[in-house]
């Protein structure tokens, strides 16, 4: 069961398609931890993970990784995808070397990643 979720939402010229993500409680594996996490995009589930030497590092990156998918989407790119408005961005890290993808209240936040 996910301890976390966000509702994003793809908005198009065929209506509204909600794009559900839920993350994982970390699990502390054999040699380190992983954070699970799926994305409901709207013609596939997608399922990933960030890995890290403790529960907290693992969340981080799978949170990080959460947002690079989002942002390199063919729905990012085309300006349909949206969380509370349209060009807000999402509300999830990203790692620093790729904040030039940043839009909205996401680019202003200099804390992301």
């Amino acid at each position: 069961m996910s301890f976390a979720k966000r509702e994003l939402a793809i908005v198009d010229g065929t209506g509204r398609h909600r794009v559900a993500i839920h993350v994982f409680a970390p699990e502390q594996g054999e040699r380190g931890w992983m954070c699970r996490y799926e994305i409901g995009w709207p013609e596939r589930q997608r399922s990933g993970a960030g890995y890290g030497i403790d529960g907290m590092q693992a969340l981080t990156i799978a949170l990080q990784n959460i947002g690079a998918e989002l942002y390199a989407s063919p729905y990012h790119t085309a300006g349909t995808l949206v969380f509370d408005k349209p060009g807000n961005g999402y509300g999830f890290p990203i790692a620093k070397d790729a904040r030039h993808l940043l839009v909205g209240d996401d680019a202003r936040h200099e804390g992301n990643g």
